[in-house]
């Protein structure tokens, strides 16, 4: 689980796997056209951070689009204001987004809808990474708050969250 990867952040900056080591990260796969499950992820990380306090700076909160076709750097900026300022959101061409779900075996495809749009189906676990960029744990949307600020708090503190 994780591996290297090449994207653009919503604010301009190439952002590697390389990059994120040195700090724990927690890593979510998601899209801005998602009606429930992406922006809640979001918000919930958004507490998250927040009831962490100053130990929420010690980890790198990252969303990257499984859909980079409608998911470009000025539309993830614009999303991203709804946010915790700390997350970054990254997107890249269709291959170099499909090489970052590779790497953490993230889920994901394309579904067409009744209106001749589409929505995207795909993993929504948020995967904790340690200062090494391997893989630690993960948060599910249904554990309790209690639950995954322990693990937050484990993994910064270098010991595995599990």
């Amino acid at each position: 689980m994780g591996g290297a990867f090449r994207l653009e952040s919503h604010k301009g900056e190439i952002v590697t796997n390389q990059s994120l080591k040195g700090r724990p990260a927690a890593v979510f796969f998601g899209f801005t056209y998602c009606p429930e499950v992406c922006p809640t992820a979001l918000i919930d990380l958004s507490g998250l951070l927040q009831e962490l306090g100053a130990d929420g700076d010690k980890i790198t909160p990252v969303f990257i689009t499984v859909d980079p076709e409608r998911d470009t750097r000025p539309v993830l900026a614009e999303y991203m204001q709804a946010f915790d300022p700390r997350i970054i959101a990254l997107t890249g061409s269709l291959a170099d987004v499909d090489t970052a779900a590779k790497a953490f075996k993230v889920f994901y495809r394309k579904v067409p809808d009744d209106l001749g749009g589409y929505t995207m189906d795909h993993s929504a676990a948020v995967y904790l990474m340690d200062r090494e960029g391997r893989f630690a744990g993960s948060l599910d949307k249904h554990e309790p708050k209690e639950a995954k600020l322990r693990k937050l708090r484990a993994l910064i503190g270098n010991s595995s969250p599990t």
